[in-house]
């Protein structure tokens, strides 16, 4: 089975009447998994490129993805209020109630795994059980410098801070990414909810990680304080293509298939 074609975006509007690019693939009546992709990604380079659209098809889901605000296809607001965690998971609300899904299971990398875990909590009944990807306890961005970030997108000052620079590369590698609208959200997201075992969703949770992430031992403890918490350790994977290893999908897809 070759990996269904990307189609064009079906438009959601968010709470704040914000257009949300949307995606759907496989059999109408199958089970549905919602994706949600990381920081500076989209829906189709995180996981149609990727071939998790393809595998969880062959594996009887149905996909339903999203660009999230500032990413891909969606809106991109460049204003820090447009992105707190309690607007992005709201978001997930919104697709969830336009295609009128009672009940979804849930993946999500980096970004998408810290809004889903906000998600999952928000929303117990509608999400049955998580795969998480890439996620530690408390804010991986921290050090991510707004200043220095701004001061190069605007002024073209060279980025003194090596995280900020990396990521900007990132961004910049991906066509259509409006940096202003990436450095908003790391902004509008600063000092809010952060995951730890004190608020951790009650639901099966697959944390995953890969082995060449700095973030890896973080993103193990949380798997451990969470009560339904497993973990996977993705062999030779850094943070940036981890999204990218077969295995992290095989264990994903027996992780979702195991409570059908």
């Amino acid at each position: 089975m070759h990996t269904p074609a990307a189609p064009s975006p079906q438009i959601v509007y968010s709470a704040d009447g914000l257009q949300l690019a949307t995606y759907q693939f496989g059999d109408p009546e199958a089970p549905v998994v919602f994706l949600l992709h990381g920081f500076a990604s989209s829906a189709i380079a995180n996981w149609h490129a990727t071939g998790w659209v393809r595998d969880l098809t062959r594996a009887g889901f149905r996909v339903l993805a999203m660009d999230q605000r500032g990413h891909g296809a969606s809106d991109k607001p460049h204003s820090a209020d447009a992105y707190t965690m309690d607007l992005l998971a709201s978001d997930v609300l919104q697709v969830l109630d336009a295609y009128l899904l009672d009940e979804v299971e849930f993946v999500g990398y980096s970004l998408g795994a810290r809004v889903g875990w906000q998600a999952a909590r928000q929303l117990p009944d509608r999400i049955t059980v998580a795969v998480l990807g890439g996620i530690p306890d408390g804010d991986p961005l921290k050090r991510f410098d707004i200043a220095d970030a701004r001061a190069h997108i605007e002024h073209g000052v060279e980025v003194g801070d090596r995280l900020t620079g990396a990521y900007l590369t990132m961004a910049r590698s991906l066509p259509g990414n409006d940096l202003e609208a990436l450095v908003a959200l790391v902004e509008g997201m600063r000092g809010g909810p952060q995951p730890n075992g004190e608020n951790a969703p009650p639901q099966r949770l697959l944390f995953a990680t890969g082995s060449d992430d700095r973030i890896l031992a973080a993103s193990r403890a949380l798997a451990a304080a969470t009560p339904l918490g497993t973990f996977f350790e993705i062999p030779g994977r850094n943070h940036f293509n981890a999204p990218t290893s077969r295995s992290f999908r095989d264990a994903a897809i027996a992780f979702l298939s195991s409570g059908q």
